[in-house]
């Protein structure tokens, strides 16, 4: 119990406080369960470390631990609340939850013993709490974590003060915002390293090492989280990666799964649900047809690696850019919006908004005659009636 409480001063102790993640003011931080789920590196730990530094120090009232600590391996998680509690602790932060077991009967059966104490979890996006426990998931409240956004980014380079804007304000008066935006800062002097490096935010301590990070975070997600899916056998671990290399090389993908079937030598049923764990691992966006509702056991339209990071350290060459593009639009559209791939256009997004993806000489031919159709423009720096700038969405979060 001492160790684990000088391992969680430690770390707040040395967690930077300067750049705080977008869904830190989202979390309503007075109720009493909280989940934090997201994908390896997006900086989840990071935020309750610094939520903890912020509110508590090294006061004995809270504790951070990781459920990988060698400690749980001969501890129950239950028998270290009693122990906290018994210090007179009364705020947990509990990282990596589903690598422990029982997590969500434990932390179902915390919440309703100590009424006083208050909880933040956080753990793999792959994690299904209504599939872990019903009766967690009444209590707790979940929150997603997603990749810096291209505001985020320029936030964490030093451009602070940056809004953001909703996807409303942006079709009906981008150039305004556009002209806003442009007397603090040049946003596509920076669009480009944001393609390739800011999505993650450990780019900021050593670019060089960058890509060799993020494939090291990749091999983790594969090797190690997905081995948490109930019913996930190991062995095919070979055929996931066989089957991203097939993804990223063709990305944007329309899938063809008989024919991925015979290649990865994995049966349709369990290539689809690869493909779905794939996606909730954040490592893939699957896109489906609009008009339509989707399962898990249906087949995408289309398939995006999740990030355009991605889209650079999985391509043999330089990434196309038109598939740059359209990684980045779903990427930030999707962290809060509903996308599809509609008939004509790229995509269709909540049910209302049509755009299509291009450069700056993009015509509207696709979507013409449609009614909320945008030109979504690359390489622009301000655009003009229906005409929208790419970098633009990236202010969405």
């Amino acid at each position: 119990m001492e160790k684990l409480k000088e391992k969680s001063d430690q770390l707040q102790l040395n967690t930077n406080v300067k750049f705080e993640r977008y869904l830190s003011a989202q979390i309503d931080w007075t109720w009493r369960l909280n989940g934090i789920l997201g994908a390896r590196g997006t900086g989840k730990t990071t935020m309750m470390l610094q939520r903890l530094k912020r509110e508590f120090g090294t006061s004995r009232l809270a504790i951070y631990i990781s459920m990988d600590d060698m400690y749980f391996t001969g501890h129950s998680l239950t028998d270290f609340v009693e122990l906290f509690r018994n210090k007179g602790g009364k705020y947990l932060f509990v990282d990596e939850v589903h690598k422990y077991k029982s997590w969500s009967t434990e932390l179902k059966n915390i919440y309703d013993l100590y009424p006083d104490l208050h909880i933040v979890f956080s753990g793999s996006s792959i994690i299904d709490i209504l599939r872990e426990s019903a009766d967690l998931s009444r209590r707790a409240v979940v929150y997603h974590m997603n990749g810096l956004s291209f505001r985020e980014y320029l936030s964490f380079i030093g451009s602070e003060n940056l809004k953001t804007y909703s996807i409303e304000d942006i079709v009906t008066n981008h150039t305004n915002i556009a002209a806003e935006i442009i007397q603090k800062i040049n946003p596509l002097e920076f669009f480009s390293d944001y393609l390739m490096y800011g999505y993650y935010p450990y780019f900021i301590e050593n670019k060089k090492v960058f890509f060799r990070r993020l494939e090291q975070t990749l091999n983790l997600i594969i090797e190690g989280d997905l081995n948490f899916i109930e019913g996930f056998d190991t062995k095919n671990i070979p055929k996931l990666k066989q089957l991203l290399y097939i993804l990223s090389v063709n990305a944007p993908f329309k899938p063809n799964i008989v024919n991925l079937s015979a290649k990865t030598s994995i049966n349709r049923n369990t290539l689809v649900e690869y493909i779905h764990y794939l996606e909730k691992a954040q490592v893939i966006n699957a896109a489906f047809p609009a008009g339509i509702s989707t399962s898990m056991l249906q087949k995408p339209e289309k398939i995006f690696l999740n990030n355009t990071s991605l889209a650079f350290m999985l391509a043999e060459d330089k990434p196309d850019k038109g598939n740059l593009r359209e990684t980045f639009f779903i990427s930030q559209l999707k962290a809060s919006h509903n996308v599809k791939i509609p008939k004509s256009g790229d995509f269709e997004v909540d049910g209302k908004y049509l755009f299509e993806i291009g450069g700056k000489m993009k015509s509207g031919k696709q979507i013409k005659g449609n009614e909320n159709a945008y030109i979504v423009a690359d390489d622009v720096l301000t655009g003009s009636y229906n005409k929208i700038p790419l970098w633009l969405f990236g202010f969405l979060y």
